[in-house]
């Protein structure tokens, strides 16, 4: 493709680098005698017929969201043409190299250097935040270093721009994993704070040498931005707390851009801000120290003492279902709000103020959906390329499964009276988890999860069109399963025609419990069996504090029959096998 003219006036070079999306090429202006860099949007050659349009429309955006930003740390966009079918973007070419490529060539970035190029990159981000643009993909793979000290923002290919038409299907998140504010990952609207944690985490990488919040896959990566705290930085100097304030998990509590600018620029002269230890919980993994009288800010806004060390503002959650893949009705969290991947975090609440810590407060461990929304997003469609952004150029092969623990012991001679109200031809199930009930013949147990002290089992008779879940928590975090209900109806909102039929508090067992049932479309694009669907869950905290959720799922039109064999689930189930 080399020598290449498009638009009759700019003739390809060399290509000077590559990403998830496109190709940016070295190329020459033959009417105004300049040289020029020109991105070519490689993925249209790869995504099916009908993503199309909108990587194109993406492209158009990207153009026009930069176009509208008037700073001279964000690259210039000089035009926009057509080859091909496909449009190109012709722009200021920069000679020098990313931030990512200076990491990966020095290991790491001196702190003041650091402190300086996150100045310049909040400057682009305050000019873009002003003409009504969000980046969304902060990270130093978009962040250029001229040969002449420029440091430039590029890149706004997945930019939102104030007013426009969304270009994203429903419930989208894009952008590179590891650099999504936690507030994205949980489905919530980008503001200018996302953009912030995103150069939190890009500052973090350039002084560490590698990203605070990569794991092992996609998924994990999005748990841990969520319920985890990256490990305090130890060649961060004078950078550290303004990093740690912005990576702050709750986005009203980071330093506005304003703010952050001054923080930057005292760290770029090598001094300590000490303005940053007022949006710095003290909460580290580390021990208490007796006598510490630091305040950080908790969800809420407000100052109250924490244990000094990594700062945890937020307690973790997790569950885990069915791997990616499955022919399970729920491969997303747009088909059911049991995802398709292992490990997946629940949105985080702030859970009670406490005046006198004696240890850090214990993780958040629920069910939850936010990052099967996310997941689901990421990888479908068109969108899988957001997941090949999540690291270019390695090759992994993450799959494995989640251990499974000793089958359920069935009972060959099942009772009808010794249950009351279960069908005298099903059987009982003494599952390992710690509990036992009744279920017809032939259905198969499948350990979905036991991460996070929390075990999660299915049994399905069809390999999930219909099935019943048993969650399992030792230690819930909320005072009432309502609570908890409610807390994980704010994530189904994003399900496809997502709607409630009931959600109200009971007694079960002679314990304080609730029961919650709705309704949603699962989609095609999926699962094997779209369609409406239809579920119903009862939670309740037996006597020795263990949280268990009993749900049951299956197709709107089978609703009769699976709503009987709900009641007689409950009729027949006990807390502990025996």
């Amino acid at each position: 493709m080399q020598g290449l003219l498009l638009a009759g006036r700019y003739r390809l070079a060399d290509a000077i680098g590559s990403g998830g999306m496109g190709r940016v090429w070295r190329a020459h202006d033959e009417v105004l005698h300049r040289a020029v860099a020109i991105k070519e949007l490689t993925a249209a050659l790869y995504v099916s017929e009908s993503d199309q349009p909108r990587l194109l429309a993406r492209t158009r955006a990207e153009a026009r969201a930069a176009a509208r930003i008037n700073h001279s740390a964000v690259v210039t966009v000089h035009d926009v043409l057509e080859h091909d079918g496909r449009p190109w973007i012709v722009m200021e070419l920069v000679e020098g190299h990313s931030l990512a490529d200076a990491v990966k060539d020095q290991g790491r970035v001196e702190p003041t250097e650091a402190a300086r190029i996150g100045l310049w990159v909040l400057r682009a981000l305050r000019a873009a935040h002003a003409a009504g643009v969000l980046h969304r993909d902060v990270k130093p793979g978009n962040v250029l270093l001229g040969h002449d000290g420029r440091v430039l923002l590029t890149d706004f290919g997945i930019a939102q721009i104030e007013g426009d038409t969304t270009i994203t299907r429903t419930g989208e998140v894009v952008g590179s994993v590891d650099y999504l504010a936690p507030e994205r990952v949980r489905g919530h609207d980008p503001g200018p704070a996302s953009d912030l944690w995103a150069l939190g985490a890009t500052l973090y990488s350039a002084v560490e040498g590698r990203s605070p919040f990569r794991r092992t896959s996609p998924l994990s990566t999005l748990q841990a931005v969520v319920e985890e705290e990256a490990e305090e930085p130890r060649h961060a100097g004078p950078l550290g707390p303004v990093i740690a304030a912005l990576l702050h998990k709750d986005p009203a509590v980071r330093p506005d851009a304003s703010v952050a600018e001054q923080l930057l620029a005292e760290a770029a002269e090598g001094r300590r801000p000490n303005a940053a230890q007022a949006y710095v919980p003290t909460q580290y993994r580390g021990a208490y120290r007796e006598g510490d009288s630091r305040t950080g800010p908790t969800g809420n806004g407000t100052a109250t003492p924490y244990p000094s060390g990594n700062p945890t503002p937020y307690p973790s959650g997790n569950t885990a279902p069915y791997s990616s893949g499955s022919s399970t009705p729920y491969p997303s969290a747009t088909s059911t709000p049991y995802p398709s991947a292992t490990g997946t975090p629940y949105p985080l609440v702030t859970g009670p103020t406490t005046t006198t810590p004696a240890s850090p407060p214990k993780r958040r461990r629920l069910r939850t959906l936010a990052l099967a929304v996310v997941l689901a997003a990421l990888v479908g469609g068109g969108t899988v390329l957001a997941l090949q952004k999540w690291d270019e150029g390695r090759q992994e092969n993450n799959t494995t499964a989640p251990s499974q623990s000793p089958g359920p012991t069935a009972s060959s001679t099942p009772s009808a009276e010794a249950v009351g109200g279960v069908p005298a031809d099903w059987v009982r199930k003494d599952d390992p988890g710690g509990f036992s009930l009744y279920l017809p013949e032939g259905w198969e147990r499948k350990v979905v999860s036991t991460d996070g002290g929390i075990e999660q089992i299915d049994y399905s008779p069809d390999g999930g069109e219909h099935f019943v879940r048993i969650a399992v928590d030792p230690s819930p975090d909320f005072a009432h399963p309502y609570d908890h209900q409610t807390d994980l109806e704010e994530q189904l909102q994003r399900l496809q025609d997502y709607e409630r039929v009931s959600l109200e508090k009971n007694i079960y067992r002679d314990r304080e419990g609730a029961r919650w049932e709705y309704t949603w479309t699962a989609l095609a694009k999926d699962t094997d069996f779209p369609g409406p669907r239809r579920a119903v869950e009862e939670t309740y905290v037996a006597r020795d504090g263990v949280e268990y959720a009993i749900y049951m799922s299956s197709p709107a039109q089978d609703w009769a029959t699976t709503s009987k064999q709900f009641e007689a689930v409950l009729q027949g189930w006990t807390p502990s096998a025996s």
